[in-house]
C-alpha cells in the first residue's frame, strides 16, 4: 500500500512535468484501482482470518465450558461425600478424578 501511495506522490510532484490534464488523470486512476484492489484483497483475507479465530474461539468456549461443568459435577460429588459423615481431614480436598471422563462432544456438556 505505501508504495502506490509513494508512486501518487511521486508522480503528483515529479512525474506529471509536460503531461496534460487528462493523461495525469487517468495515471492516477490506475493507481488508484490497483490500490483499491490491494486493499480489497488484505480486507478478505482479514476477514478470513477473522472468521477462522472467531470459530477456533468458540469451539474454545465450548470446551471451557464443558471442562467447568465437569469440575462442578466433580465437587458436588466430593461435597456429597463430605456430608455423608467421612472423615473431614481426608476430604478436606475434593477427589478431581471421580469419574474421569472426557466429552468427545464439547458442545453438549
Amino acid at each position: 500500500m505505501r508504495i502506490y501511495i509513494d508512486t501518487i506522490s511521486f508522480l503528483v510532484n515529479f512525474g506529471f512535468r509536460g503531461i496534460t490534464g487528462s493523461i495525469k488523470r487517468e495515471l492516477i486512476l490506475i493507481v488508484m484501482e490497483r490500490l483499491n484492489s490491494n486493499l480489497y484483497l488484505q480486507n478478505c483475507y482479514i476477514m478470513k482470518e477473522n472468521e477462522r479465530l472467531r470459530k477456533k474461539a468458540q469451539l474454545l468456549n465450548q470446551e471451557n465450558q464443558a471442562l467447568l461443568s465437569e469440575l462442578k459435577q466433580k465437587l458436588s460429588k466430593a461435597n456429597n461425600n463430605n456430608s455423608k459423615g467421612k472423615n473431614s481431614a481426608t476430604s478436606a480436598v475434593p477427589d478431581l478424578n471421580l469419574g474421569s471422563t472426557s466429552n468427545p462432544n464439547p458442545s453438549q456438556p
